[in-house]
């Protein structure tokens, strides 16, 4: 493989041929501040936010977008990439509503976190801002345009990763935003609901609904686990707040979906404190339900299957697993079924 040698911030550091600034940077474990870049999406440097200065070069290229070449010496922290950043962050906070004390992204929003990295209290820059209504149709994420930084971060996700385009920039200049098409509310659109948009998105602009007023991230608590909903084995994580799962967000180190989930996996968590889900077994008693212990619930179940084996034979019970236990759990089922009642009817909620 053909390497190139360069030098950051003095480092020496050697990458493949090919690489890009921002990439080589973070080799060498040297961070760049970026709002529009992800590594699973097309690079186009529109934040500018990830500018450096390279020997040779007149102005401040974004790293994002700038290859690597032998020899080129590189600095990201020099007082003229300072200043352009530091103008950047002011031209955002601008036009952008500084209500941090009331976000729920508080706490989990890169532009927040680079104002107070570069030391940006307000804006010297005055002029119009932003007065959209507030898209609250979707049933699962609440849509605020006065935050949008115009990343793109969304629209490429959507485009890029989900093969849906449902979003993308109109009009022009100060009046550019992300719609859908028409500019119709997001709950009319082509939306499969799948929650990538406000997985990538850096700042409040996109947000999940039902965890408005959960919390602040600083006091969620998140708790790894895996997707009850089918068996591909989505790694999820619950945010739990004050012992109540109050949202369900993804992880970017998950082995199998990565950010990805669908609709069931990020936002069906609604169930875990349904206030008519099942917490103590039933027992039917005198044609009504009444709740029992675990002991005579089994003892029940056991006395009522051996019964019906004994007089109708092992093929007069059926048995239905469930795509929301784990594989152990329907392995053991199966086997009872086979091994302890003799029969073969079994089958899957989700075979088909």
């Amino acid at each position: 493989m053909e390497t190139v040698s360069l030098t950051i911030d003095g480092r020496p550091v050697t990458v493949p041929a090919g690489t890009t600034v921002l990439e080589a940077a973070s080799a060498a474990g040297i961070t760049i501040p970026t709002l529009c870049h992800d590594p699973e999406l097309t690079a186009v440097g529109a934040c500018r936010l990830c500018v450096v200065e390279i020997a040779g070069m007149r102005n401040l290229p974004a790293s994002c977008v700038t290859q690597v070449s032998e020899g080129m010496e590189v600095q990201t922290a020099s007082p003229a990439v300072i200043e352009a950043r530091r103008t950047i962050l002011e031209l955002l906070l601008a036009s952008h509503p500084q209500d941090c004390l009331a976000c729920d992204k508080a706490g989990d929003c890169r532009l927040q976190d680079y104002a107070y990295r570069y030391g940006i209290r307000s804006s010297p820059f005055r002029g119009e801002t932003h007065a959209y209504a507030v898209d609250a149709s979707h049933p699962f994420i609440l849509r605020d345009l006065n935050k949008c930084i115009l990343c793109g971060k969304c629209v490429r996700v959507c485009a890029e990763v989900q093969g849906r385009s449902v979003i993308d920039f109109a009009y022009r200049g100060f009046g550019t935003r992300v719609i859908p098409a028409f500019d119709l509310p997001l709950a009319q659109a082509d939306c499969v609901s799948c929650g990538s948009c406000v997985a990538v998105c850096p700042v409040g602009a996109l947000q999940p609904k039902e965890m408005q007023g959960q919390g602040r991230t600083w006091e969620r608590r998140k708790v790894r686990t895996v997707c009850p909903y089918c068996g591909t084995g989505c790694t999820i994580e619950l945010n739990v707040n004050d012992g109540r799962v109050v949202g369900v967000t993804s992880a970017p180190d998950g082995a199998v979906n990565g950010r990805h989930l669908c609709v069931k996996g990020r936002f069906g968590y609604g169930f875990i404190h349904h206030p008519e889900r099942l917490r103590q077994p039933l027992i039917r008693k005198e044609k009504r339900f009444v709740t029992a212990g675990w002991d005579e619930a089994l003892a029940y179940v056991a006395e009522r299957l051996g019964r019906v084996k004994a007089t109708h034979g092992p093929d007069a019970v059926a048995v239905l697993t469930s795509a929301r236990c784990t594989n152990e759990e329907n392995y053991l089922i199966s086997k009872f079924a086979r091994a302890v009642l003799g029969t073969n009817n079994i089958d899957h909620c989700a075979r088909l």
